[in-house]
């Protein structure tokens, strides 16, 4: 049954199917091969979405809907470039940070690189070469997934099951965000210095800081309050993603005041959008998990990979290169949905820790939505700015290597992914 998945899952998706209905089909050929009813698909696809946790990805998806149609952008925007806008590759690190600050409010990278994207592009084209502009911006998106709180990692906990909390993974972020960050401001204060751009924004003055902050920090109250509450127990995921919408409602109507009543039909039609794509990856591919669960795959690869070693080390780099290979072809949901549940139990009896394991499996994952030839990230940004894809990738190499010395700094030195959820108590 399971070479027929595999079969069909290729056929399909090289004809070009979308990703939910070619699992589907996949699952649907296994069935009809080992003569089980079909009925038994549309109750694993019930007993998939039919989860409580799942409500969290449309209500964070919506609050950052919100909150970027509240005007949150040009005062994130404006405290950025407070800080970090006179110096090289100045309008770059404006772009960085306000892409960590909205991570902390979208927990999405598409999400990130529309908002961005919108706003950071005409500047961006003033000083820069367009595609460097965009592999900046598709760098800062790709902080959503990573930076608390994540759509992903919602994702990755919901498929690992009571082995790691959403909580701790989110707290695992943490560091290795702000190293990412970091990182990518480096990188792209070298390129600048290298290539001559000129310097942009206004010379750093304390005053302008402080009025900033002022006016950025109901703003930033937001992750505190949403992302706080849920690592301190005062509330679930799901409860939480609700508080951030009611959040981003009372910041766009009360305190920006551009929140409209008429953007609230096309924040809603959006947010739905999305999370009907990830709730159609979700229900297929439990059809799919089913029928390898019926072939016992997970024992027979589990038993396959402890006879090839037995060094918790060399299993990780292994489903790390695996997953870089996957990350170039399969989109990341689809990805969780089919190898957590696959991968997750194996790592728990090599004893790795699994909060390392869970990061590590996201951060591989989210470097995948910048990798060509499928990277979403990638698509996302030759649509806002009409340049050529090979154009893009040329700029992007740089930072989507940064991405992947990150992830080996983090299997080599776990105590970064660690240390602050540990730290907290999980």
């Amino acid at each position: 049954m399971t070479l027929i998945v595999v079969a069909t899952f290729a056929v399909f998706a090289l004809l070009g199917m979308p990703l939910a209905f070619t699992l589907g089909f996949a699952s649907l050929g296994a069935l009809y091969a080992a003569d089980i009813e079909f009925l038994v698909l549309p109750q694993r696809m019930m007993h998939a979405v039919d989860n409580f946790p799942l409500m969290a990805i449309p209500l964070f998806m919506l609050a950052g809907e919100l909150m970027v149609k509240a005007g949150i952008m040009q005062r994130l925007i404006d405290f950025a470039n407070s800080i970090v806008g006179r110096v090289h590759g100045g309008l770059a690190h404006v772009t960085i940070v306000a892409g960590m600050i909205l991570a902390a409010v979208s927990g999405a990278a598409v999400a990130c690189a529309s908002a961005l994207g919108a706003t950071m592009v005409p500047a961006l084209r003033k000083h820069y070469e367009d595609g460097y502009s965009s592999a900046v911006i598709c760098s800062a998106a790709n902080l959503g997934p990573i930076i608390p709180p994540s759509n992903a990692m919602i994702v990755y906990a919901l498929m690992a099951g009571s082995s790691v909390s959403v909580g701790g993974l989110f707290m695992a972020g943490v560091v290795p965000g702000l190293i990412l960050t970091t990182g990518f401001m480096g990188l792209a204060s070298f390129i600048s210095w290298r290539r001559g751009y000129s310097l942009t924004g206004e010379k750093f003055n304390l005053m302008n800081v402080l009025r900033q902050s002022r006016k950025a920090f109901i703003i930033f109250m937001m992750p505190v309050i949403v992302v706080g509450g849920i690592v301190g127990g005062v509330f679930t995921a799901t409860e939480g993603a609700a508080i951030a919408v009611v959040y981003a409602v009372a910041v766009g109507f009360f305190i920006t005041r551009a929140l409209k009543l008429s953007d609230l039909p096309g924040a809603l039609f959006r947010a739905a959008v999305t999370s009907a794509m990830v709730g159609a990856l979700i229900a297929f591919a439990a059809t799919v998990t089913f029928v390898f669960t019926i072939d016992m795959v997970p024992l027979k690869l589990s038993e396959m990979i402890q006879g090839f070693t037995s060094n918790p080390l060399v299993f990780m780099l292994l489903v790390m290169v695996m997953l870089i290979v996957v990350g170039m072809f399969i989109e990341s949901n689809a990805a969780y949905i089919m190898l957590v549940p696959l991968f997750a139990p194996i790592a728990v009896a090599y004893n790795i820790d699994p909060l390392l394991f869970g990061f590590l499996f996201v951060l591989n994952l989210v470097a995948g939505m910048m990798t060509p030839p499928v990277g979403v990230l990638l698509f996302v940004m030759c649509g806002i700015t009409r340049i050529s894809m090979s154009e893009l990738i040329r700029s992007s190499w740089p930072f989507i290597a940064l991405q992947y010395v990150v992830l080996g700094l983090c299997m080599v030195f776990p105590d970064l992914v660690t240390w602050l959820p540990r730290y907290l108590g999980f």
